[in-house]
């Protein structure tokens, strides 16, 4: 087997990918915006609330009515009416008065605070005993206090998530620009390979990669196609890939990465009229031999065949470049709330020059967060299941030492 070509460093295969075009946007109802990235600004039209509005079920005074107010000592004002959810009220309060208000009802004009009903009783023809003093704007949502009309509400490349959902409703926006979601095609390669309701026997094994790249895939909320298992032969993948790229922006090839005998990935990929190969070989474990080409607007990746390290290289690249091309200004960059800060078990040994994604399962004990690298050959599936999250070893290290602290990446 003959050495890869200049193995990438992560940091000059990053600059590469950010410079694949965002796809295209799209406007949709707001009810199907959840989850998905902004494509532009919004701006608040209107203020929220639009008018000072009561917090609390009880009655609109003049705070300065209510000072010195108590058990003992209660001040007495008269109630000149009780006001319906509704009500747009005309008539100014003036000193000495009141009027029942319900939660969110509209204040008179004059009032400026709220007492709440607990601490007031009705004592009949109109009077009210108040026995507990409010500050101005007490119990009062002010006008804009939530958003002022031409708030910026929603940044381009923000989540659309159900309290952002929330604001744009309460806004009364009903349609939102968002990127489009990319549609991933996915195919596994080799020989060996069986579907995985058939029985493998010798020197075979049911084919993982589509139904777990699948499922990474769907669960970052883009749409998946498979285009079955393609055996070791360069014009059959040609063949596959040619259709898959007409079929979605992304295109995803388990298996025959590397530059073995039987390993056509790289070969079909050049037959593509018009294919630039922009990577062939990172200096990342796992994931050495992976693949990056571009072909227009759309773009092509050549993952391991080995199962637990294609979905280390989904987790740490493919699923951060979905979120790319969806608008996400950072995605490469971990996010730290789903990170953890641990204690490290035990020595980690790592090559100078090439990151290292390790495995690890996270423990409690009395020193704190323990993270625990997965020990087992790197083929083992429960290699993946047994592990909490992963941690990176820098290129420029070459090791971690035993109670080093490092981020765990959940997965």
């Amino acid at each position: 087997m003959q050495d890869f070509f200049d193995a990438l460093k992560l940091g000059e295969f990053f600059s590469i990918i950010r410079q694949t075009p965002l796809l295209e946007s799209q406007r949709v109802d707001l009810e199907l915006a959840g989850s998905r990235l902004a494509a532009e600004d919004v701006y608040s039209p209107e203020d929220l609330p639009g008018s000072h509005r009561s917090a609390m079920d009880g009655y609109a005074v003049l705070a300065r009515d209510t000072f010195g107010a108590g058990e003992s000592n209660p001040v007495y004002l008269e109630k000149i009416v009780d006001l319906a959810i509704e009500d747009v009220p005309e008539i100014e309060l003036e000193s000495g008065q009141c009027v029942g208000i319900v939660t969110g009802g509209t204040l008179p004009p004059g009032a400026d605070s709220v007492v709440m009903v607990e601490h007031v009783h009705e004592m009949g023809q109109g009077t009210v005993e108040i026995r507990r003093p409010v500050a101005p704007w007490e119990n009062v949502m002010l006008k804009g206090e939530d958003v002022g009309k031409g708030e910026l509400i929603l940044r381009q490349g923000q989540v659309i998530t159900g309290p952002r959902t929330g604001l744009l409703a309460a806004l009364g926006i009903g349609r939102v620009q968002v990127y489009k979601r990319p549609e991933v095609g996915i195919i596994s390669t080799g020989d060996e390979l069986v579907e995985i309701n058939q029985d493998p026997g010798p020197g075979r094994i049911r084919d993982v990669n589509t139904h777990a790249l699948v499922q990474m895939v769907r669960e970052a909320g883009c749409p998946a196609r498979t285009y079955g298992i393609v055996p070791d032969a360069r014009d059959s993948l040609a063949k596959v890939l040619a259709r898959a790229m007409e079929d979605n922006d992304i295109v995803l090839v388990s298996g025959g990465s590397s530059v073995g005998n039987r390993d056509f990935t790289i070969k079909a990929m050049s037959d593509l009229d018009g294919i630039e190969i922009l990577a062939h070989g990172l200096a990342l474990s796992p994931g050495k031999p992976t693949i990056f080409g571009r072909l227009n607007s759309k773009c092509i990746w050549g993952l391991p065949g080995q199962v637990t390290s294609a979905q280390v290289v989904m987790l740490v690249l493919v699923l951060p470049f979905l979120r790319h091309l969806q608008g996400d200004p950072d995605p490469f960059t971990w996010d730290e709330k789903f990170m953890i800060r641990a204690a490290l078990s035990r020595n980690l040994a790592s090559k100078y020059g090439r990151a290292d994604y390790v495995r690890v399962k996270l423990e409690s004990r009395e020193q704190g967060v323990i993270a625990v690298p997965v020990t087992g050959k790197s083929g083992l599936l429960k290699t993946m299941l047994g592990a909490d999250g992963l941690i990176r070893i820098p290129e420029n290290c070459e090791g971690l030492s035993q109670g080093d602290q490092v981020m765990v990446r959940l997965i």
